[in-house]
């Protein structure tokens, strides 16, 4: 499969006045055309620093420190302001995990949609206008022409989701990253909002970095999965594989807390206890020794690497490394 996108030993590190810490270390995968990747993992475990670094987008304090990442062939780590701002919302767009911050509250919905247009497009004004109606309308909204004269507020997080998803598609990316797009969304419009995006790869044939934390919307989306714990991938796999036959603990601790249907009455939801550790507290050796029920000596000494367990299954933990597979789940001990 051709690769679009290109992430390669990836570290990110920002300055703090106790001096540089690394929340996001050697990231290293590919995303193939018309392909959906998910990135799953709990909150601080490094899944948006991963994609605000391939925007662009990690602020003064923090750089690309280590590694590369490249669009088509082309670098950009290395690229200025300028150059990124031509790639970004053209060749590379983003949902952000909140709609609300990531509008304008004082411009309205069509000088925001329109501007992005002629900006990348080159079209004038009114052309602009007239493809950001037709974009809306693409995404199920009826009443486009009324909703582009609409400020943010007014509109519900449902409405503003497809709105980012209008603007995030309009230049016809080569990738769309969605950081938890259906968050804080009821239900039946996740249902909506997963189907639009489904809808929207098979028409312009675009790759998409799906950001998330909801193993359903994994199942539902995604072509392969990347898990990341502590800055790192812990284990990658094709989507079929990593729920039927997953060899890391903390993927098969984030599988158990799937809620199931047909439980038995007050079956309390199963968690993986404590939590991710921070930055600059990272142990040694593995870093999901203090959460792991079958953590050895080794685990608290060396730093596991990430295996290739066949058929593009790639894991880091010392018990899949040493062959001590599990009997069950496809070899979770």
């Amino acid at each position: 499969m051709e690769a679009v996108l290109e992430v390669r030993q990836v570290q990110v590190t920002f300055k703090t006045e106790k001096g540089e810490i690394a929340p996001v270390e050697n990231v290293d995968f590919q995303l193939g055309k018309g392909e959906t990747i998910a990135i799953v993992g709990e909150s601080g475990s490094g899944k948006s620093v991963t994609t605000l670094s391939i925007m662009g987008l990690l602020g003064k304090a923090g750089r690309v420190s280590r590694g590369y990442i490249s669009l088509h062939g082309r670098e950009l780590t290395g690229l200025s302001a300028k150059e990124l701002n031509r790639i970004r919302g053209n060749d590379i767009s983003m949902i952000f995990q909140e709609p609300m911050s990531a509008l304008n509250p004082v411009l309205t919905i069509g000088h925001q949609l329109s501007e992005q247009i002629r900006k990348h497009r080159g079209l004038g004004r009114k052309e602009a206008r007239a493809e950001g109606e037709a974009m809306l309308r693409r995404v199920g909204i009826a009443r486009a022409e009324s909703i582009m004269r609409e400020y943010p507020f007014a509109l519900s997080g449902g409405m503003l989701q497809r709105v980012m998803i209008a603007m995030a598609m309009s230049c016809n990316p080569k990738v769309l990253i969605a950081d938890e797009p259906t968050t804080a969304l009821d239900v039946t419009i996740q249902a909506q909002i997963l189907r639009l995006m489904k809808e929207l790869k098979k028409e312009f044939g675009t790759s998409i970095l799906l950001i998330t934390h909801d193993m359903n919307v994994v199942a539902e989306m995604a072509d392969r999965v990347i898990v990341m714990y502590g800055g790192e991938v812990v284990e990658e796999a094709d989507v079929f594989q990593l729920f039927d036959h997953h060899r890391h603990p903390y993927t098969k601790g984030l599988l158990e807390c799937i809620p199931q249907i047909g439980s038995g009455k007050g079956e309390r939801l199963a968690a993986i206890p404590g939590s991710v550790p921070l930055p600059q507290h990272m142990p040694r050796g593995c870093r999901f020794q203090d959460r792991c029920a079958h953590v050895m000596d080794k685990c608290r000494e060396q730093h596991p690497p990430l295996k290739d367990a066949g058929k593009g299954h790639k894991v880091r933990c010392w018990l899949t490394c040493e062959g001590k597979e599990g009997e069950e789940n496809g070899g979770t001990p």
